[in-house]
């Protein structure tokens, strides 16, 4: 079994896991763009997992704003609640991604 370590973030879809190379230093920046193509597949997915690191923190509104433009719904949670979720929610077989700041 192998313990890796994301200590920049962490960005996941059901097709792969990916170190968050351009994740804000905190929440109130995050952008569309720092999330790369994390939303280009097929089918679409229904929401975003939005890890806010160690405690809860709500994302920009213009942030959330812009993901919904695109059909998807923003969850936001600590990141270790949302690593939960993402666990619970796959298992169910649910179209999401998730995007993890650092604790």
């Amino acid at each position: 079994m192998r313990d890796d370590v994301f200590p920049d973030g962490l960005l996941l879809s059901p097709v792969r896991a990916l170190a968050w190379a351009n994740a804000p230093a905190a929440v109130e920046a995050l952008t569309l763009d720092a999330l790369g193509d994390l939303f280009d597949f097929d089918p679409r997915p229904e929401f975003l997992l939005l890890g806010t690191g160690a405690g809860l923190r709500q994302p920009p509104r213009p942030f959330v704003r812009a993901v919904e433009a695109l059909g998807i719904g923003v969850e936001a949670m600590d990141s270790r609640a949302a690593a939960r979720a993402w666990g619970v929610l796959r298992a169910e077989e649910r179209q999401i991604v998730a995007a993890l700041l650092p604790l």
